[in-house]
């Protein structure tokens, strides 16, 4: 799944196994070390710093309320409770996203550190922090006070298990930094790395220019356009119209300037890509293997799910939103839930918030307040572009001429002893992020050239290409401040004033509050180009594919109480067709987005059951335009007869013990090898997600296409050999797993999550996987379904994407809000919230969340009061 541990992983010795096996395998010693790290949730601690006492109210789910006589001590308190749950976990991110992991676990992690070094998320998080306004790096200073009291002077275990078993994986002597506003800021760059938009798409479409095909083959066939025709976009025309009493621009771009994705590559020198294709190779490569801390930032067909409904269409009379964010699983999960609440609501104090933090981040990022409630799925503009640059030793060329790279150096400290130093190169378009693959080489050179441009290359005849990378997450953003004001926000103005500030990562943003209104808003810093759509690399010396400005707040498409009483995302196209501004060409195809406007329907009385029953559902959009077509092939083999026996009586829901959603989803696997294996190589391997959905629609259409044709053989194939020959493979797949009965045959045993920790959960050992990861756990839905428990067609059936969390509100009664996560509260292995939320999400259970105070009260199991003091702080 990409993240640190898989780093780890290969650097794991049998010495270093067997230390830890032994360490782990003295009862008494493991008994102290687990009882060390578990955090006090009764009676009183002496916290420094805090200015008046503070209570933690636990549930029985583990879930605190914090509250607090002032802002100061509330969030002082939120990073003293984040750090009892969750240190380790906040520890590992702040090395991950200041490049400093090698410090933790020796040489192996000098790829990763190379990489988030090169792109610089430190040092733009230190320059964000002097332009957010006072009262955000307040809170950060706050809550950083909040952490150092947890962390005091406690080392190893009391720090957490895994910070006690550092020493066997090289750092000894650990000592746990004290925490800072940057470490803060840093994570909101990690969240926009793995929310980045069309990246990968942007390289696919450079290299795929350069492969030969075959005849009749074209690679603009496998970026089909959004779907207008059949699915919903998040606004319509009428939509729009709605907010007309906000005066919203009217857009900024002539869409008839934008070269198409073959145009952009050729600006009169020639062919770039076919020229280029080494240097678009490493730079593939670096984002192959840089870290997804979320999961595969790039899978085709993964997202989010929010909408929201009006007052007249719900049973209570209140408005209501549903969020459920997709992201990788994770353990332990991303989210931490947790109220915030001013003993008394003042302007002084003014907070009164439940909802989803992140542990590490002060302040809620999604959730409600007494006045309105919000949820986000990602929005995906094309904010980050690719330039081909050319090189001479530490020049590049521009069309002024040569001009010096930005050169600065840094040391990476390796734990163990030792340190490499890095030499970090950028040009006017950003870092040079291909010298940082995963196999450390520099960038591709040699004695090509532009295509066309020989007289322009240096006298020595050679010239060197890099790759710059150029993302909106790199220049400096007040981000933050849009956290503590979407958390004060009364009115539909007043949020939208929030998101003015929230730039990166850019996301949809749905809206609902007690009055009983609903809206949508769009904010982001997005790019408005000179020329072309961002959707191929383009050459950096010719100065004519540039940034122009970032699109103005007002400029971004917004709606308030939309005429048909509701608002859905999914990550689908924003805008109808023509209508401005540009924001991508690479949404999700939008099956999700179809589907549950299909069930939402013009329904009325709808309940917060019913809007869990609609993330829940599984229905599979792919199988539904694929399934008549593997149903007539005729004159098939006995093993594709059984498959489609099985596909006649299925409800095309992939629900866990679906025989039918087995043979399907294994179907679709091999139908894509079959029918793109021979034409692209590994790098371009097939996902199966939504974007695959509408390449292979239009393809069913065309019988005899040249795609459907193996190129291996000599033998002409037709869509119906493949699709006979994709069934008989599915089936004997499945015999082999499940044996020859079908009804044995169960998509859940295929379709298997498993919780594993991000550093220590990766290591191949498995006593020691033993100690921090959960599961397998069965789990239904699939790629592009509403219930998205993601997949890679090109890698197995293993869930590689989650609904991380899902969040439901009725602002009629805020007590009647409902939450999970993944996982659980606790980042601690042996907690008794390490994963007891899993099984009720896996099973579409909720939590009930209470709000109000006697809400909060009834609920609560634990009552912890912090008080001021200077003591030493206990273990807990």
């Amino acid at each position: 799944m990409g993240r640190v541990g898989t780093w780890f992983a290969r650097g794991l010795t049998a010495l270093v196994v067997l230390a830890l096996l032994v360490a782990l395998g003295v009862a008494a010693t493991t008994t102290v070390l687990v009882r060390r790290s578990l955090p006090t949730l009764d009676g009183e601690l002496a916290v420094p710093g805090l200015d008046a006492r503070v209570s933690v109210q636990r549930d029985a789910a583990g879930i605190p309320t914090i509250v607090a006589r002032t802002s100061d001590d509330l969030f002082r308190a939120q990073g003293y409770v984040h750090a009892q749950d969750r240190f380790w976990e906040m520890d590992v991110r702040r090395h991950i996203t200041a490049g400093r992991v090698s410090e933790l676990f020796g040489d192996t992690q000098l790829d990763t550190d190379r990489f988030v070094r090169t792109l610089g998320w430190r040092r733009v998080a230190e320059q964000e922090l002097a332009i957010l306004a006072p009262d955000t790096r307040r809170m950060l200073e706050a809550y950083a006070e909040g952490v150092n009291a947890w962390i005091g002077d406690q080392r190893g275990s009391r720090l957490s298990l895994e910070h006690a078993l550092l020493p066997v994986a090289g750092a000894r002597g650990y000592e746990a930094e004290p925490w800072t506003p940057v470490d803060s800021l840093a994570w909101l760059k990690a969240m926009a790395w793995d929310l980045r938009s069309n990246l990968e798409d942007e390289l696919l479409r450079g290299r795929l220019q350069t492969v030969d095909l075959g005849d009749g083959r074209d690679w603009q066939e496998l970026f089909p356009t959004y779907p207008y025709d059949r699915h919903e976009t998040i606004l319509s025309a009428d939509d729009l119209a709605s907010a007309a009493d906000y005066d919203p621009a009217d857009g900024t771009r002539d869409a008839s300037d934008d070269a198409t994705a073959g145009e952009a590559a050729d600006d009169g020198e020639g062919e770039v890509a076919a020229a280029l294709d080494a240097a678009l190779a490493q730079a593939q490569q670096a984002l192959a293997g840089a870290p997804q801390l979320l999961g595969d930032g790039a899978e085709d067909g993964i997202g989010s799910n929010s909408w929201v409904i009006a007052p007249e269409r719900s049973a209570t009379g209140g408005a209501l939103l549903a969020n459920d964010p997709h992201l990788g699983p994770a353990q332990p999960s991303l989210w931490y839930q947790v109220g915030l609440r001013c003993a008394e609501v003042t302007e002084d104090c003014p907070w009164h918030v439940a909802g989803f933090s992140f542990s590490g981040v002060p302040g809620i990022i999604i959730g409600q307040n007494a006045d309105v409630a919000w949820g986000f799925t990602n929005l995906g503009p094309d904010v980050a572009d690719l330039y081909v640059e050319q090189l001479d030793g530490d020049r590049y060329r521009t069309e002024d001429g040569w001009q010096d790279l930005e050169v600065t150096t840094e040391a990476i400290a390796i734990a163990g002893g030792g340190s490499e130093e890095l030499t970090i190169r950028a040009t006017r378009n950003g870092p040079l992020f291909s010298e940082v693959s995963a196999a450390g080489r520099d960038i591709a050179q040699g004695p090509q050239g532009a295509a066309g441009d020989q007289a322009a290359v240096h006298a020595s005849g050679e010239v060197a290409f890099a790759v710059a990378l150029r993302w909106t997450a790199l220049e400096p953003a007040n981000t933050m401040d849009g956290v503590p004001a979407f958390m004060r926000a009364t009115d539909f103005e007043s949020f939208r004033a929030a998101a003015a500030d929230f730039l990166v990562p850019s996301q949809n943003l749905v809206y609902a509050d007690v009055e009983g209104h609903i809206g949508y808003q769009a904010p982001g810093r997005i790019p408005v180009r000179s020329t072309g759509d961002g959707t191929v690399p383009v050459p950096g010396w010719t100065g004519e594919h540039t940034w122009e400005r970032y699109l103005d707040f007002e400029e971004l498409p917004f709606a308030f109480d939309p005429p048909d009483g509701q608002l859905v995302t999914a990550n689908q196209a924003v805008l109808p067709p023509d209508e401005e501004p540009f924001l991508t060409v690479d949404p999700d195809a939008g099956y999700r987005a179809r589907r549950i406007h299909e069930l939402l329907g013009e329904r009325d009385r709808l309940t917060l059951d019913d809007l869990l029953e609609i993330q829940l559902d599984n229905h599979n959009g792919n199988a539904e335009q694929l399934v008549p077509f593997l149903l007539a092939v005729d004159d098939v083999d006995d093993e594709a007869a059984t498959a489609q026996r099985v596909l006649r009586d299925w409800d095309l829901q992939d629900d866990a013990d679906a025989a039918g959603a087995a043979v399907f989803n294994a179907t679709w696997a091999h139908l894509l090898r079959r029918t793109f294996t021979d034409e692209l190589p590994d790098w371009a391997a097939p996902s199966g997600g939504s974007r695959w959905w509408e390449v292979v629609r239009a393809l069913v259409d065309e019988p005899d296409s040249p795609w459907w044709d193996d190129r291996g053989t000599e033998q002409v194939e037709t869509r119906d050999d493949v699709l006979a020959a994709s069934l008989g493979d599915a089936t004997t797949e499945l015999v082999e797993r499940f044996g020859d009965d079908p009804a044995d045959w169960r998509w859940g045993a295929m379709h298997t999550l498993l919780l594993r920790h991000g550093t220590f959960g990766d290591s191949g050992i498995a006593p020691v996987e033993a100690l921090f990861n959960r599961g397998p756990l069965e789990v239904a839905g699939g790629t592009s379904v509403v219930n998205a428990n993601g997949w890679d067609a090109s890698q197995g059936y293993e869930v590689t994407w989650v609904p991380s969390m899902r969040y439901l509100v009725d602002t009629n009664d805020l007590d009647a809000g409902r939450w999970i996560h993944l996982t659980g509260q606790s980042g601690r292995p042996f907690s008794t919230h390490y994963t007891d939320q899993a099984e009720l999400w896996r099973d579409g259970g909720m939590l009930r969340l209470p709000f109000s105070s006697d809400a909060v009260d009834a609920a609560a199991e634990h009552t912890l009061t912090l008080t001021p003091g200077d003591a030493t702080p206990p273990a807990g």
